[in-house]
């Protein structure tokens, strides 16, 4: 046995004994069998040009192909393929073994940690757009030993097969709505893992298949990099003061001058007078946060920020990378960053114009409504586009190309 061989075995099981107790952190258990898969596969063999230490002790995505400044592809971090390969065994009755599996966007790594799982009796079918990357999936799968998984070069938008039927759909690059064709290769019963976009903000939604509908199970907060093809939809950024943005992706129209101007008047805080404990899942609160508020005000979106921004005191988001936020009548309103008080925190709104005092206290309204609540958390049902208003569960809806997607509220 080489030394190489050694080294990636003790680095592969430090990895997962880490990956186990971020999961215990946040209140979450991987799955025995997910930790043994991870135990296996050699993820440097699928990151090539990457040293072994960076291949097992990165906590993030490493990118195997970019165009221009764009990523394209990667192999996704490793914390988070272990958390959707969870709720995919957590959402079918009976776990994966013997399952027949199609993954949405190539790369091998998650192939080989898929038919691992699904065993000797189970098949793993894997499909991306991108013919240079199936490429590679075959010759980093075949180099692992896992000759058996079968490669597509297709576009996933359309059928990958003609009459084939999975138990599971995985999907690793980030969609903003659920193609018919990904329905129909769903079994009864079945369920689709997929990084879908509602409001501007992707959650990996475990979702399983009852008729025509799929009703999610869990969700977790996730990035991916953009579908390409038929099934791409451009998320729009426009900038609204140096270094500030906002991310535009349900169709909203924003006059960004405007809005730039109303970041120089004053500053309007408000709390929600919560003391909240450190696992408090706050991207429940930013899906409640735009639900809620859509019938409210004239447009909700996403604030984005560089840090240079947030240090100049220009905004005060609660998360830099994105945080709800509102515009209605001339005022502009967004979740703040978080007052702590020793161990637990409260919640907040900033908010600049006219009636911007007003608007703070309307946020941070619905933020206690959401403690008083229970904390929900969101449940996404996704129906065909077309379906009637009397057929849609009660919540809100979103209307995108392929279907309706409605979002309601569960206590956690």
């Amino acid at each position: 046995m080489s030394i190489d061989t050694v080294s990636s075995q003790r680095l592969r099981e430090a990895m997962v004994d880490q990956l186990v107790a971020d999961h215990e952190a946040k209140g979450l258990v991987m799955r025995p069998e997910v930790q043994a898969a991870l135990r296996v596969v050699p993820r440097e063999l699928y990151t090539p040009g990457v040293s072994l230490v960076e291949a097992y002790c990165s906590d993030s995505a490493v990118i195997t192909k970019k165009r221009g400044d764009e990523t394209v592809s990667s192999v996704s971090a490793p914390w988070l393929i272990a958390e959707m390969l969870d709720q995919a065994a957590d959402a079918l009755e009976g776990g994966l073994a013997g399952r027949h599996v199609l993954e949405i966007g190539s790369g091998g790594y998650n192939a080989s940690l898929l038919r691992e799982l699904v065993g000797p009796s189970g098949s793993v079918t894997t499909v991306d757009i991108d013919p240079e990357v199936t490429e590679r999936a075959v010759a980093c799968l075949a180099a692992a030993g896992y000759s058996d998984v079968t490669v597509v070069c297709a576009d996933a938008e359309q059928p990958v097969t003609s009459d084939r039927r999975f138990d599971l759909i995985i999907v690793t690059v980030g969609a903003w709505d659920v193609p018919p064709a990904w329905i129909a290769h769903l079994a009864e019963g079945g369920v689709l893992v997929a990084p879908v976009r509602t409001f501007g903000m992707t959650r990996s939604w475990a979702l399983r298949r009852d008729g025509d509908r799929l009703v999610s199970r869990s969700d977790r907060l996730c990035g991916f990099v953009a579908m390409q093809g038929a099934g791409a939809h451009e998320v729009r950024y426009v900038d609204i003061a140096q270094g500030v943005h906002l991310r535009l992706d349900e169709g909203q129209q924003v006059d960004a001058t405007s809005v730039g101007g109303l970041l120089a008047l004053p500053r309007e805080q408000a709390w929600a007078g919560a003391s909240l404990p450190p696992r408090t899942v706050l991207a429940d609160l930013d899906l409640w946060l735009a639900a809620r508020l859509r019938d409210e005000v004239d447009e909700v979106m996403v604030l984005t920020a560089q840090q240079d921004a947030v240090d100049a005191g220009v905004v005060a988001p609660a998360w830099r990378f994105g945080t709800p936020a509102a515009l209605h009548g001339g005022t502009f309103v967004y979740r703040s960053a978080l007052r702590w008080s020793g161990d637990v925190f409260d919640v907040g709104a900033c908010a600049h114009g006219p009636d911007a005092a007003v608007w703070a206290a309307r946020m941070v309204a619905q933020m206690r409504a959401w403690v008083d609540a229970g904390e929900p958390s969101a449940v996404l049902s996704v129906l065909p586009a077309g379906t009637p208003d009397g057929d849609v569960p009660a919540g809100t809806v979103l209307d995108k190309r392929h279907s309706r997607m409605v979002l309601t509220f569960t206590p956690a």
